[in-house]
């Protein structure tokens, strides 16, 4: 367990009541009640909790803790229906547990970039309460001063940039409904950045127009919703002109393998003249097709 202090605190063992133990307050990451969860349920109940909890106590209490790391494990021992936990006690302020708390973490094979953007703000809001700062509201890209280090500690741990951090920051100025749609892959992650801006009333008129229109932004229609938001020129109106635009990457095409029809054609004909013959037959089908029901 790494903190930012230069020495390493010394952990006390014990075992915890599941009721003395309390979640971190505001921790980012998800506990879900999915495939993993039952399989480690399973596990635990066949051999137990192999890896203690790491928990501190908690202030003005004399027997409860706030957990630090080890908070799916504590969900699938209360589904197991196991009374008592395994864990490690350190006695940690604040801000160095929440330091603890995300590094723990980041480093999981599975994590959604909601569970992410928080994290990183969790970390660097405690790295500011230790000394650094950063600005956490305009995620605005400046030169690397002091002002950035927070985040460029925050990057090197897990091999990103601090522009990244920064941006992943961003995230957490959407509203929840917004930032679900992120984590379903529905909204690409830099467009999101861009909503990120939108005030929360222009966020909700967008989600609404996103939901009656079944369609998400791409990365240009954001970055003019942001301009615009910006000039104080957004409103409905403007979101539902913006997203009911033709997308290039939407827009149907028929797709026709040239080995399918080279024999209809001479030898000499590029695929473009076949295509453009095939319109032309078609175009002769269907005004024959008006014509002969004209006629009747």
């Amino acid at each position: 367990m790494d903190t930012q202090n230069t020495t390493r605190p010394k952990a006390k063992t014990a075992k915890i009541l599941l009721v003395k133990l309390r979640p971190f307050d505001g921790h980012p990451y998800k506990v879900r009640d999915d495939e993993e969860m039952e399989a480690l349920v399973d596990s635990i109940r066949e051999n137990g909790i192999l890896t203690p909890l790491i928990v501190r106590p908690m202030e003005n209490t004399t027997d409860e803790y706030e957990i630090i790391s080890g908070h799916r494990r504590l969900h699938a021992a209360e589904k197991a229906g196991i009374a008592e936990v395994p864990a490690l006690i350190y006695a940690l302020d604040r801000d160095a547990a929440a330091i603890v708390l995300v590094d723990s973490n980041l480093h999981r094979e599975h994590i959604l970039p909601s569970e992410k953007a928080f994290a990183y703000k969790l970390k660097a809001e405690a790295l500011q309460h230790q000394g650094k700062h950063i600005d956490l509201t305009s995620g605005q890209v400046v030169p690397k001063t002091d002002d950035n280090r927070t985040t460029a500690e925050i990057g090197e741990s897990v091999n990103e940039s601090y522009k990244t951090v920064q941006r992943y920051i961003r995230l957490t100025s959407l509203i929840p409904q917004i930032l679900q749609k992120v984590d379903d892959a529905r909204i690409a992650f830099t467009p999101a950045v861009e909503l990120s801006y939108l005030t929360k009333q222009e966020q909700r008129d967008l989600l609404d127009t996103m939901e009656s229109e079944d369609c998400t932004p791409s990365l240009s229609q954001a970055q003019r919703l942001k301009r615009l938001s910006q000039e104080g020129h957004l409103n409905m109106d403007v979101i539902f002109a913006i997203l009911t635009e033709g997308k290039a990457n939407q827009k149907e095409k028929l797709k026709i393998p040239v080995e399918r029809v080279r024999d209809f054609f001479p030898k000499d004909y590029t695929a473009a003249q076949m295509e453009e013959t095939i319109v032309k037959m078609c175009e002769e089908r269907y005004h024959k097709k008006m014509r002969d029901r004209d006629a009747r």
